[in-house]
């Protein structure tokens, strides 16, 4: 299950570089939850919602590690937006229920986006 958990996560950023909401949509448990430093959201619609606005301003997305473990993964990944902004770090610890995302917690620095 643990290396399924991976090539999940990895296809659901694989999806969102691609701007494929439908492709990001397939991986998501109807309950996910997003926590990230700017804000927490719960439910499949507000997460892919969140998802379309972000999707117009990413450039590319390049993951550099990925790791997994029982019912969780976790990748680390550049997100590169225009500037101001520029290259984002970041990192995602996904867990997952019933082989789709139920939860993503993502880490990585605010202040470029106005916050923190």
């Amino acid at each position: 299950m643990t290396e399924k958990n991976v090539v999940s996560a990895v296809a659901y950023y694989k999806a969102m570089a691609d701007k494929d909401l439908p492709g990001m949509a397939r991986h998501l448990h109807p309950d996910v939850r997003l926590v990230t430093p700017m804000e927490e959201l719960t439910g499949k619609e507000a997460v892919l919602e969140a998802a379309k606005r972000l999707l117009n301003l990413i450039m590319s997305i390049k993951v550099h590690a990925k790791f997994g473990s029982e019912d969780q993964a976790m990748l680390t990944y550049d997100m590169d937006f225009a500037e101001p902004i520029g290259v984002c770090r970041a990192a995602a610890l996904m867990t997952f229920k019933d082989g789709l995302i139920v939860r993503n917690e993502i880490f990585f620095d605010a202040r470029p986006f106005g916050k923190g």
